[in-house]
């Protein structure tokens, strides 16, 4: 079995366990457990909440998990400087259910009710990237436990200015390096006004092409989108089965802006006249939250209505990114060696970005299945970088994407990899296997 087939299969089993898990309760009970480790030469692994998609958090070499859900408080809120620093034990959901009454509100929305400092761990993004932004433009500082027990402040103990020219970006040396580097304790965020208003939309189009050229245009046009997905129509018509929908089974976008009751109205006037303009029928607006979130039901339920195409098989998700250009191109390419190759991929894609997930299904008792999966994974990533775009917009490079990661950044860039884990991790303790290819011997 190739390596990249085993890590497709460590995925999926969700194998690989520590041999111990520490569930400390402070950054000085991270730190004593870190240097401990250290002077044994066991393996680190952070843990948060466990939803990462590219094994991040496998223990393919044993060792110790810290576990650091006990370590849920958040510590410090500044509402006038829209800033907030939070444990590792904090999710998205938690934070905002914290902001409920403050006018503010965290954007940054992978999806699942991931960690903070998980997501910033992954350099996490979703549905509000495309105007807030992923968890590199919104993390302000870091403290992280390295290898050796010792605690950094990335951009200085207790400092959260709005922007700095002091030093190498050490913050976002640390945001995307998935445990490798050090264990995130503590994260400051940027805190955002929750929008007045908020308008939802859902419109159908003739084809892929006609879809990406109206995000375009709407992005061209100065609208402010907050978000503006995509579901290609087997998406769209496993979400109809699934939730008992009727939308057209054709490319669709799901669309939603934020801003005051009178700036919105422009906006969606505006975003309208493109579509149509672009062969959109079909729409539905809403204003109010329940039926906002009836029109989002089906991109909300996507994994689920991917799962139910196939019963009692297990979903794998992967994600590349490329220029919002060649969107439709890689889009029907992919579309194509899904049917060819016999195999269930429903795309979703938060388009404005130029990302988009397969959803693949598939049988992990069937290994030829799963070589056929594993080849398809690899020509989707090479199809995204032959573009100029990268192998994973959010995923992470985790276990399966390694080669890939070499193939995107070429051997300089990689051997730079390597010699900042060295420096920091010089025992290649902290979530060894990810990331980096291993050393040949």
């Amino acid at each position: 079995m190739e390596n990249s087939e085993r890590a497709l299969l460590l995925l999926l089993s969700r194998c690989c366990p520590p041999d111990v898990v520490l569930f400390p309760r402070c950054v000085e009970e991270v730190s004593s457990l870190a240097k401990i480790c250290s002077r044994h030469r066991l393996p680190i692994i952070p843990f948060g909440t466990g939803t990462g998609l590219e094994g991040g958090v496998s223990a393919v070499k044993g060792g110790v998990c810290f576990s650091l859900r006990n370590m849920d408080q958040v510590l410090d809120l500044h509402q006038d400087d829209f800033d907030v620093t939070v444990e590792p034990g904090v999710t998205r959901k938690a934070l905002n259910a914290y902001l409920r009454n403050t006018g503010l509100w965290f954007p940054v929305d992978p999806g699942a009710d991931a960690s903070l400092c998980g997501m910033a761990a992954t350099s996490a993004s979703g549905t509000n990237a495309v105007r807030y932004g992923t968890m590199r433009e919104n993390v302000l500082n870091l403290e992280v436990v390295l290898a050796d027990g010792s605690v950094v402040h990335t951009a200085g103990k207790g400092r959260r200015p709005r922007k700095t020219a002091a030093g190498y970006n050490l913050t976002n040396l640390f945001v995307g390096s998935e445990g490798t580097l050090g264990i995130i304790t503590k994260t400051t965020l940027r805190l955002y006004g929750i929008p007045e208003a908020t308008v939802s939309a859902v419109c159908s189009f003739p084809s892929v092409q006609a879809a990406v050229d109206s995000t375009v245009q709407i992005l061209q046009s100065g609208v402010p989108i907050a978000r503006i997905e995509f579901l290609d129509d087997v998406m769209i018509d496993a979400c109809n089965r699934f939730s008992s929908l009727s939308y057209a089974v054709t490319p669709s976008l799901f669309l939603e802006f934020h801003g005051s009751e009178g700036s919105l109205q422009e906006q969606v006037n505006t975003a309208e006249d493109i579509t149509e303009s672009n062969g959109g029928s079909g729409f539905q607006w809403a204003r109010d939250a329940e039926t906002r979130e009836r029109l989002w039901k089906a991109r909300h339920d996507a994994w689920y209505a991917s799962l139910a195409l196939r019963p009692g098989c297990k979903a794998y998700a992967t994600d590349v990114c490329v220029p919002l250009s060649r969107l439709p191109q890689i889009l029907v390419e992919t579309k194509e060696d899904l049917i060819e190759n016999r195999l269930t991929g429903p795309i979703v894609g938060h388009v404005g970005d130029g990302n988009f997930h397969c959803l693949m299904v598939v049988d992990p008792s069937d290994p030829e299945e799963l070589h056929r999966v594993d080849l398809f994974v690899e020509r989707l990533a090479r199809r995204a970088l032959a573009m100029d775009g990268t192998c994973t917009g959010e995923h992470g490079v985790g276990l399966g994407k390694r080669a890939l990661l070499c193939e995107e950044m070429g051997p300089v860039a990689v051997q730079v990899m390597q010699r900042l884990k060295d420096a920091f991790d010089p025992r290649n303790l902290m979530n060894p296997g990810k990331i980096l290819l291993p050393r040949e011997s």
